[in-house]
């Protein structure tokens, strides 16, 4: 049974989850800045940033967040889904999609009208409500896709 919780709930700690999130997502000198993000994330709400983890019982499967800027040059967007990923020993469940699917709903509950996330999946976050807005550039210079998903009822 899979569940979905913020990193705070994470009972090997928030130090193992920066881990893994790094494992995933970082490069080999910024484990510190993952560290440092994770550590002063938000434990609930809708404070910026936050992080959650896909568990499989004890086993993380998964992961995303929420953070104010995802590297992207559009800092007059926000807030901006981040991190989305699902193990390879887990994928084909529709995972993705449930995590996205609890972004949406952080999304209704939240001051915010819209989300965003910059991606070079073309045509897989479409099956998921997003719909594909603009270009930005990231901090080499080389253009990405950007996406929104904003709130129901608006």
């Amino acid at each position: 049974m899979y569940q979905i919780i913020n990193v705070h709930q994470y009972p090997a700690g928030l130090d193992e989850a920066a881990r893994y999130l790094h494992h995933k997502w970082g490069d080999d000198g910024n484990y510190p800045f993952y560290c440092d993000v994770v550590q002063h994330s938000a434990a609930s709400g809708t404070g910026l940033p936050q992080f959650f983890l896909l568990m499989d019982e004890d086993e993380i499967a998964g992961c995303y967040g929420f953070i104010v800027n995802d590297f992207i040059s559009r800092h007059d967007l926000w807030p901006w889904l981040c991190c989305l990923y699902v193990a390879p020993a887990h994928r084909g469940q529709r995972l993705s999609g449930r995590l996205l699917e609890h972004a949406g709903q952080w999304l209704a509950a939240s001051p915010y009208a819209s989300l965003y996330l910059t991606t070079d999946h073309d045509g897989f976050y479409e099956q998921f409500g997003w719909r594909r807005l603009a270009d930005g550039y990231d901090p080499s210079g080389q253009p990405r896709s950007i996406y929104g998903l904003e709130r129901e009822g608006r």
